[in-house]
Parts: C-alpha cells; sequence; structure tokens
C-alpha cells in the first residue's frame, strides 16, 4: 500500500511506463487504421516519453514536482507526431498540477491527472472523441473518485486503468473510422500502458527488457551518435557552393555524383548551386562540379572519425567550428575563435519538411532555408523542428510540415522560441510546394503571405500509391498484406495488383477535375524509365496538361502526385 510517492518513486514510475511502452510499441502501431506503412503511434509515444526517461536517468530530481517538470520539459521538446504531442501536454498538465511538491498523496495524484487532461484538451482545437483524449479524460475522472474512497495510489491507479480500458473498449462505436476499421484507439491503448507500467512499478515488478528508443535528432548530416562505422558507406560528408559560369543542366553531374556517393542534395539557384555528398573521393566532386563554374565554398569532415569521437565521449570538430587561422588549435582542442558576426535576419525564413533528396531539392530550389528530413514512419520531433528554426536567420520563420501527422509537432515551436513562427499547416508535400510558390516576398504584410500559402496550398490535390502493410478491412474494401493503394485527398482511392491500373484511374480522375498542371514524384523504389513509363498516362488522359515527372527520392510511396 502506498499512501504516498516521492519523486524517486515517480522517477521509477515513469521509466517503468516508458520501458512499458517501448517493449508494446509494435502492437500500438498495429492498431493504426489506416493499412499503410505508416504505423508509428506507438513508435512516437516511446520516443516521445524515452526523451523524459533519458533526462531522468542523467541527474535524478529529488522533488515529484522536479521530476514532473524534467520529465514534461523532455516530452514537450520530444514530442513527435499527434500521440507523441499530447501524450506531452498531458504530462505537462501532470507537471503544473505537482509543481512545487516533495510528494504526492492519492488526491494529489489524481487531480494531477485531471489537470494533465484539462492541458491536452485546451490544445487541441477540435478534440475529437473516441481517442486519447477520452480514454485519458474517464481515466483520470476515475481516479478522482477513487481517491476520494481510499488513499492508496495503487487502488486509484487501478480504477483508472480499469475505466480506461472499459472505455478503450467503446472508442471502436464512439469513433466511424475506428468502427469500419473494427479497431480500438492506438493512442489510448499506447496512454493505458504506460499508466500499467507506472502502476507495476509501485507493485515492485520487474520492467519489461526493451532497447532504448534511441532519439532521432534532426540532421542534415550523419548523426555520428547513432551508427556504427559499418553503417557508414561513405567517408566524407562533402557540402560545396559553385558560382556558374556556363549554361549546363546539372544532371549530368547528379549522376556522376550518384556513381562515387550517397545522400545527393543539388540545391539550384539563377546564378549559384549547392552540393550535399558523403563520398569516399571528395576531390572528385570538386573537380566535376567545377565544369559548371567556380568553387566559393566547401566543407569536408570525415564521418568515421566523428563518429569513433562520439563514441569515446570526445568533443567532434566540425568544419562549421574552424576559422582559418584556428584550424592547428582545434586540431589540438584549443578552443575555436568567437563566430564572425551573424548578418541582420532577414524578414521571413521558409521551412520545410519532406523525405527525399529529390524533393529536399524542389524546396531549396523555391527558397526553402532548411529542410528537415522527416514524414511517413520518422516523424521528427518538436526540438528537431525548433532546432532549424532557431538556426534560420529570420524574424518570422514559416514551418511547412507537409505531413498530417507533424503539424502539432510543429506548433509546439511557437512558444519555445522568441522568433515569430507561423505554421502553414500542409498536409502533404505537393500542398509544401504549392504554398511555397505562393510566396511573394515583395508583401512586407506577415498575414498577406500566410493567407497566400494557405490558399495555394488548398488549391492543389494529392494523390499517393504506396502498398499495404497489413490486411483490412477499409470502407467496405477488403485490403490484402502487400496491395497497391491510391489515395486522393488522404482517403482511399482505389486498391489494385497493378501500379499501372491505378495511375490510369487517377489519371482519369484529374482529368475530370480539368487538371492543367500534373507533378509525378517517383520514390525510392522506382528508377527514372519506369517512371517516364508509368506517369505516360497522364499525359495520354490531359493532352493539353503540363505533366512533370521528376525524382523525389521518397520512401514508403512509390508515387506522389500533384495536379490543380
Amino acid at each position: 500500500m502506498h499512501d504516498s510517492i516521492t519523486g524517486a518513486e515517480f522517477r521509477e514510475m515513469l521509466l517503468f511506463g516508458a520501458a512499458s511502452v517501448t517493449a508494446a510499441k509494435q502492437s500500438v502501431n498495429d492498431l493504426n487504421v489506416f493499412p499503410v506503412p505508416d504505423g508509428d503511434t506507438g513508435t512516437n509515444m516511446s520516443l516521445t516519453i524515452q526523451t523524459a526517461a533519458t533526462e531522468l536517468k542523467k541527474n535524478p530530481p529529488a522533488s515529484i514536482g522536479d521530476v514532473a517538470s524534467v520529465a514534461a520539459n523532455a516530452m514537450l521538446r520530444g514530442a513527435r507526431g499527434n500521440s507523441g504531442v499530447i501524450l506531452s501536454l498531458l504530462f505537462r498538465g501532470i507537471s503544473k498540477s505537482l509543481k512545487g511538491l516533495d510528494a504526492a498523496d492519492g488526491c494529489a495524484l489524481a487531480s494531477a491527472l485531471q489537470e494533465g487532461v484539462a492541458a491536452a484538451y485546451n490544445a487541441v482545437m477540435k478534440p475529437a472523441e473516441g481517442t486519447i483524449l477520452t480514454v485519458s479524460r474517464l481515466a483520470a475522472d476515475a481516479a478522482m473518485n477513487a481517491a476520494e474512497e481510499t488513499r492508496d495510489i495503487e487502488r486509484i491507479l487501478e480504477s483508472a486503468i480499469r475505466q480506461g480500458e472499459e472505455t478503450l473498449k467503446e472508442t471502436v462505436n464512439m469513433n466511424p473510422v475506428l468502427k469500419r476499421a473494427g479497431v480500438v484507439d492506438a493512442g489510448g491503448k499506447g496512454f493505458l500502458i504506460i499508466l500499467g507500467g507506472m502502476l507495476a512499478s509501485l507493485r515492485g515488478e520487474v520492467p519489461p527488457e526493451a532497447a532504448d528508443a534511441a532519439q532521432e535528432p534532426a540532421r542534415d548530416k550523419a548523426d555520428f551518435a547513432a551508427v556504427g562505422d559499418e553503417d557508414i558507406t561513405f567517408t566524407f560528408d562533402t557540402v560545396f557552393i559553385v558560382r556558374k559560369t556556363v549554361e549546363r543542366g546539372l544532371a549530368p553531374l547528379r549522376e556522376y555524383l550518384g556513381s562515387i556517393g550517397d545522400s545527393i542534395v543539388i540545391s539550384e539557384g539563377d546564378d549559384m548551386f549547392k552540393v550535399h555528398v558523403h563520398t569516399d573521393t571528395p576531390g572528385d566532386a570538386l573537380n566535376a562540379a567545377q565544369q559548371y563554374g567556380t568553387l566559393e565554398v566547401a566543407k569536408i569532415e570525415n564521418m568515421r572519425i566523428q563518429q569513433e569521437d562520439m563514441a569515446a565521449g570526445r568533443k567532434t570538430i566540425s568544419a562549421d567550428e574552424l576559422e582559418d587561422d584556428d584550424m592547428e588549435d582545434a586540431a589540438h582542442g584549443a578552443p575555436a575563435a568567437a563566430d564572425a558576426e551573424l548578418e541582420p535576419p532577414k524578414p521571413y525564413g521558409f521551412l520545410a519538411v519532406c523525405a527525399g533528396d529529390g524533393l529536399a531539392a524542389v524546396f531549396h530550389d523555391m527558397g526553402a532555408d532548411g529542410v528537415i528530413s522527416g514524414g511517413q514512419t520518422m516523424n521528427p520531433s518538436t526540438e528537431s523542428i525548433l532546432t532549424e528554426i532557431e538556426r534560420t536567420n529570420a524574424e518570422t520563420v514559416f514551418v511547412l510540415p507537409n505531413n498530417k501527422n507533424i503539424i502539432m509537432a510543429a506548433q509546439q515551436c511557437a512558444g519555445l522560441t522568441d522568433k515569430n513562427v507561423i505554421v502553414i499547416p500542409t498536409a502533404t508535400v505537393p500542398e509544401g510546394i504549392s504554398a511555397m510558390m505562393a510566396v511573394d516576398l515583395e508583401q512586407s504584410d506577415t498575414s498577406a503571405i500566410e493567407r497566400s500559402m494557405l490558399d495555394a496550398a488548398a488549391s492543389v490535390s494529392t494523390a499517393q500509391i504506396t502498398y499495404a502493410a497489413r490486411d483490412s478491412d477499409f470502407d467496405g474494401a477488403a485490403i490484402h498484406e502487400g496491395d497497391f493503394l491510391a489515395l486522393l485527398d488522404g482517403k482511399l482511392f482505389g486498391v489494385d495488383k497493378s501500379i499501372a491500373a491505378l495511375l490510369k484511374k487517377l489519371a482519369d480522375a484529374a482529368a475530370e477535375r480539368g487538371a492543367e498542371f500534373v507533378n509525378v514524384f517517383y520514390g525510392e523504389d522506382v528508377d527514372a524509365d519506369e517512371a517516364a513509363c508509368d506517369a505516360a498516362c497522364f499525359s495520354d488522359a490531359l493532352p493539353a496538361a503540363e505533366v512533370s515527372v521528376l525524382s523525389g527520392g521518397q520512401p514508403v510511396y512509390y508515387y506522389i502526385i500533384s495536379f490543380e
């Protein structure tokens, strides 16, 4: 029996809850309604609460108020996906309620759960019932009712979990989408697993064996701490800018770089282009690029040495830290000279989230200051997005999430920086591209730019071709694992054994809508010739339309198609 819990006990409860949801994350992922391979609710909740576990393991706080604060702050920045953001909101409210307490009795804990629910509901613009919100609300109510009858925290948590489980079973009837799919809410399930782990900790049970869910920081270069030497295919992370002196297409350069390296991104402007490539022969890459113009600046870093330094706990030396006069000192561990004074911030900056070198290049070419790697199955954290916002030298930063499951994580950044952050809630990459095309920097009115971007994003239709990750019966369609799926504006459009057949149906739909512009981005598993052949159906169905076939390089989706 526990009449109260200390900070040390609450810390162990949170660590147990994190281990529990990490061990069960795949079973939570499997509850995702849509059978496309984006089942990441369990993964996102696991990664989010693991940020708290990591911080709590570093310097264990003494009081329960401090434990809750450390956990909430870590989860706020580490939140991934909608489920992770809502989980962080729940713990933010819990932290607010426990603030200043050395320990908590049953009533205080129940009140904290209710405060957590209130924080989550207040932050969600249109709360949907039959979700983690409903499960957590009724579980917290049950905890409060139990606290009026008993001081035993174990019994209070048991009551909360029992009511939560009953509510979870009913979510299938509360939400039409869940009912059609015949599953309960994944987020609600994940939350109850965490509560169950917290209760098991109080009971003295042994936490499940689960590998720590290592965080995946935003990266525009290799994450040396997360990989071993065997995972580094090429040695040198090479970035350079070339000022163009001849008018030549960059396709031959891209092809050549592909023969000597990987992780290629080429961003082209009117008079210059920037290249990022991992290669064993950076000199060859630079020489090839100079056939197009004058080398302006270059940065080359040895990823193997940096990985070794990280693994050994040594400070890594980055080319970004070095000035010419400081090379020798830095090589011997001396501090580098202070950074040169930054240029004054420009009025507006732009960030986009996407996966795939080709899509990243498109956003860079359109003026994006940065591209955050992420999308389906790999939602970036709030911290990852915030890092890029802070890196962008602008007073106002527009963020394009380009995925409905990243929007909430991006919106959390607004309260974490002094910069003005405006999230354009783009749900797909084509919406983000259209929004960027609408940017007119001649406008000095921030709200006018925002309106233009919102209107442009709403004007484009997005189609996607992927595969079914599992068997499902969705909207009356029998879907089998491995089937090809066509999605149109986020809804299931068709199921077939043939990608070509689905593309033909999408082309007919585009013709019915009178599309004048069609962009077909092919993914990493499709080659250029295959894409050109597959996309011909759009030219056939829309002879007067402008049809472009471009390498997106995106995972998960064989094709992402926009038409407007």
